[in-house]
């Protein structure tokens, strides 16, 4: 990486940085911190690997976070039993599949058109930032730019 590009994508981080200070959005500002540092260190190196499996390491975090609730006791045995018996977590259930469906087939864009990433993420900074958003967006955006662009 050149010197010119990896100062352009200092500056990126920074803003991103006083943006997520701003926001008071500790997810942005760490992010970006932690990628600012690995940009000027030997760590670097490490970026690809990132890039490669940070989204599924991600995916994987976020979903011991979604199920925590069954082993905590938040959520009983018997709630799980009733999932189908009411209107509203029927409609949760409907939700969830859809969201499902639409994270695949955003994954599936951000690896076969990285390109759209940066809008992406454009995107999800501004929503954070400004709409008190919570960057759990890009996988769900890329699915329905996915559906919008016809592509698979």
């Amino acid at each position: 990486m050149s010197f010119l590009s990896a100062h352009t994508i200092s500056l990126f981080l920074l803003a991103f940085i006083g943006l997520g200070v701003l926001s008071h959005n500790s997810s942005i500002t760490i992010a970006s911190a932690v990628l600012l540092i690995v940009l000027h260190t030997p760590l670097v190196q490490y970026a690809p690997m990132m890039e490669k499996y940070g989204l599924h390491l991600g995916i994987i975090i976020l979903t011991i976070a979604v199920l925590s609730p069954l082993v905590s006791g938040k959520i009983q045995a018997e709630d799980m039993m009733q999932v189908f018996t009411h209107w509203k977590t029927m409609v949760a259930v409907i939700v969830g599949v859809l969201v499902a469906w639409l994270g695949g087939r955003g994954v599936t864009l951000m690896v076969d058109q990285p390109t759209v990433v940066t809008g992406l993420l454009v995107g999800t900074i501004i929503g954070v930032t400004f709409f008190r958003g919570v960057p759990v967006g890009p996988l769900i955006a890329a699915g329905i730019v996915s559906v919008l662009l016809w592509t698979k």
